[in-house]
C-alpha cells in the first residue's frame, strides 16, 4: 500500500503498509483528512508488548493495537516529510546518537502536516545496522502512545515505510541532563536547579509505578532524562520499558538488560524485574547529581571508577560529605538540604531492594528538600533586598551631605573674596 503525502491512513493500515499481505486490503482507508487518533473506553486496560502473541507478525499486532490507545492524538509521517523536516536528515541537524539510532532537529508546521501547531520537533531514526529495532519502536509507540504525564517526553508521530522505523517526539531544547551535568567547559548547575531535575524525574518514575497497570522503566539513566528551557525533567526511550508484575507475581523475569552503572545488583544476578530496580537507578542518578560525577568513569583511580562503590560509604556520614559533593557548586547549597539529599541516595542505594524507599516517597523527601531550598533562597533575597536598600538609603544620605558641605564651603570662600576685595586685598 503506497503512502503519499496528502494521505493520513489508520494504524491499522499504517502497520499492514509496512509489511506485504494478502489481506491488507481490508484494513485500508478507515480515516481520511483527519490526524490519526485511536480512542479506548475505560473498560479497556492498556495495552503492552506482553499482549501481542508476536509483535513482529502484522496481523497479530493490528488485531491487538486497533483498539488500544487513549485518546491521543498521533501522526504518522512518510520518509518525505521527514527529510523535509530535517533537512535530508542533515549531520548539522543532528542532536546526538543513542542505543536506537541517531537523532535529529526538525521543524513541522501546517504546511509538513495540516493542522500541525508549528514546533521544533526531535526526529529519532532506527539505526538498521544496530542492536535495537523494530520490537523497540512498537514498545516506544505501546508506552508513550498510551502513557501521557507532564514529566514523560511527547510523542508526537511516526513513520513505517519498508525497513524504516521512525519516532517524532517534542523538541527538548537542553537535551539530556548527561549533557548538562558533564558537559566541559560550561557553568555547573546550580544546587536548586539539581534538585528541580532529581524531583521531575522522580515523579515520572512514581507515575509509571503507580499506574494502574505498572510499568518498569529499566534503563533510567542521565542520558534518557531531557530538559526543557527551564529545566523541567522528561524521561525519554521507552524502548526497554517492561509492565510490571500483576497479581500474586512479585517480578517480572527477562534477559538482563540496560546499562552499566545504572542496574540494580539483584537484577543483574537474577533476572528478576521489580520497580526497585528503577528506585535503584535512580539513586545512582541523584548521586551523579550529588557529586558531578559519571557513574562509571574508567579514567579515574581503581577504587573511583564506580561512582556507587566509592561514594556510598561516605553518603551516611555527614562529616565526609564535603569529600563527594560536587566542588563546583562551590558550597552554594544548604547543608541540611544536601545531607538529606545523600541519605535519599544511600537509601535508594541499598542492596536489599526491600530497604530502598518507593518512588512515591522519593518523590515527597525531594519535595522537602526544595521547600528547605526555596525557604532558604527567598530569605536571602529578602536578606539582600534589605542590605541594598539600607545602603543605597545611605548611599543617598553620604551624597546629599556632600552637596550641603560643598555649599556651605562656596558660601564661606565667596564670602572671604568679598571681604579681600572691599579691603583693597
Amino acid at each position: 500500500m503506497a503512502v503519499t503525502k496528502n494521505k493520513k491512513t489508520s494504524l491499522t493500515s499504517l502497520f499492514l503498509g509496512c509489511y506485504k499481505t494478502k489481506n491488507a486490503s481490508r484494513y485500508e482507508g478507515e480515516e481520511k483528512g483527519k490526524a490519526m487518533k485511536i480512542r479506548t473506553s475505560p473498560a479497556i486496560k492498556r495495552l503492552s508488548l506482553s499482549d501481542i502473541s508476536d509483535p513482529s507478525s502484522p496481523m497479530s499486532v493490528m488485531d491487538d493495537l486497533s483498539n488500544s490507545f487513549t485518546s491521543q492524538k498521533l501522526r504518522m509521517f512518510t520518509l518525505s516529510e521527514l527529510r523535509v523536516i530535517t533537512h535530508n536528515f542533515s549531520r548539522s541537524n543532528m542532536l546526538g546518537e543513542g542505543g536506537f539510532g541517531p537523532v535529529y532537529k526538525g521543524f513541522i508546521d501546517d504546511k509538513v502536516k495540516p493542522g500541525l501547531e508549528a514546533q521544533p520537533v526531535a526526529v529519532k531514526a532506527l539505526d538498521l545496522h544496530g542492536h535495537q529495532g523494530h520490537r523497540e519502536w512498537l514498545a516506544e509507540i505501546l508506552f508513550l502512545g498510551q502513557l501521557s504525564n507532564k514529566n514523560l517526553v511527547k510523542l508526537i508521530g511516526f513513520c513505517c515505510e519498508e525497513e524504516q522505523r521512525v519516532l517524532v517526539y517534542e523538541y527538548m531544547p537542553r537535551g539530556s541532563l548527561e549533557n548538562q551535568l558533564f558537559r566541559r567547559n560550561s557553568v555547573a548547575m546550580s544546587w536548586g536547579i539539581r534538585v528541580k531535575i532529581a524531583l521531575g524525574a522522580a515523579k515520572g518514575l512514581a507515575f509509571l509505578h503507580e499506574a494502574e497497570k505498572p510499568v518498569i522503566y529499566r534503563d533510567f539513566k542521565t542520558s534518557n532524562i531531557l530538559l526543557d528551557c527551564n529545566y523541567n525533567a522528561k524521561l525519554s526511550d521507552f524502548g526497554l520499558a517492561k509492565d510490571g508484575p500483576e497479581g500474586e507475581h512479585t517480578h517480572v523475569t527477562t534477559r538482563v538488560m540496560g546499562t552499566q552503572g545504572y542496574a540494580a545488583p539483584e537484577y543483574i544476578m537474577t533476572g528478576h524485574l521489580t520497580t526497585m530496580n528503577d528506585v535503584y537507578s535512580f539513586g545512582v542518578v541523584l548521586l551523579e547529581l550529588i557529586t558531578g560525577k559519571r557513574s562509571v568513569d574508567n579514567t579515574r583511580a581503581r577504587k573511583e571508577k564506580s561512582l556507587v562503590e566509592w561514594a556510598r560509604p561516605m553518603l551516611r556520614d555527614q562529616r565526609k560529605l564535603d569529600r563527594i559533593i560536587d566542588p563546583r557548586l562551590e558550597c552554594q547549597y544548604k547543608i541540611e538540604a544536601a545531607q538529606a539529599a545523600a541519605a535519599l541516595a544511600f537509601k535508594c542505594l541499598s542492596q536489599n531492594p526491600k530497604y530502598r524507599p518507593t518512588m512515591s516517597d522519593v518523590v515527597k523527601i525531594l519535595e522537602s528538600i526544595q521547600e528547605v531550598e526555596t525557604k532558604e533562597r527567598d530569605s536571602n533575597n529578602k536578606e539582600t533586598k534589605k542590605f541594598v536598600g539600607k545602603r543605597n538609603s545611605r548611599h543617598h544620605h553620604r551624597k546629599g551631605q556632600k552637596r550641603v558641605d560643598i555649599a556651605y564651603s562656596d558660601s564661606l570662600l565667596y564670602k572671604e573674596s568679598r571681604a579681600k576685595q572691599n579691603s583693597g586685598v
